[in-house]
């Protein structure tokens, strides 16, 4: 395999780079649609029978999206910070061991994103079925899936502090 090399980094570096920002923004993007589905099918299970509600049923639909959110700021965060290819006209190519590590800090932030928003989907849903019970419990059945949301966040900010050592170039 010819490997052009740029700037000490190489092509080949750079596509692992790109292939871990792609898929972390890909498998979170992936799990938050899996748990908005999730959670918007209980909603709507429970709008057809008390309209009322709907607005109560918002934040659960709408919590497991976040983990896309989170994948696409990794996304970026790769992109802008690390391969500059958005901010000079010549792009900085990682090293192959480079582009690796960031193929792997991509991967493995993107896993928990898409687990963590389906399982925060699951988690949506079964507190979805309380308010349709006990509308009065809105504020205790919020909190259960902000727990899941806990290890997103923990996910996201690993890999921003793992990216930020991470020299490329």
């Amino acid at each position: 395999m010819n490997d052009i090399v740029t700037s000490g980094g190489s092509t080949l570096g750079m596509a692992f780079a790109l292939l871990g920002a792609g898929l972390t923004l890909a498998l979170g993007g992936v799990g938050s649609s899996i748990g908005v589905g999730l959670a918007g099918m209980t909603a709507a299970g429970v709008i057809t029978e008390d309209p009322k509600k709907f607005g109560k049923l918002i934040p659960f639909v709408a919590l497991p999206g976040t983990q896309g959110v989170y994948g696409l700021l990794l996304f970026f965060y790769v992109c802008r910070q690390k391969l500059l290819f958005w901010t000079s006209t010549t792009p900085v190519y990682p090293t192959m061991d480079q582009g690796f590590e960031l193929f792997f800090v991509g991967l493995a932030a993107g896993i928990v994103l898409l687990v963590s928003a389906i399982y925060q989907g699951k988690v949506a849903a079964a507190t979805i079925g309380v308010i349709a019970k006990k509308p009065e419990q809105l504020g205790k059945s919020l909190i259960l899936p902000a727990f899941v949301e806990t290890y997103a966040v923990l996910a996201l900010v690993s890999a921003i502090l793992i990216l930020g050592s991470l020299k490329v170039g």
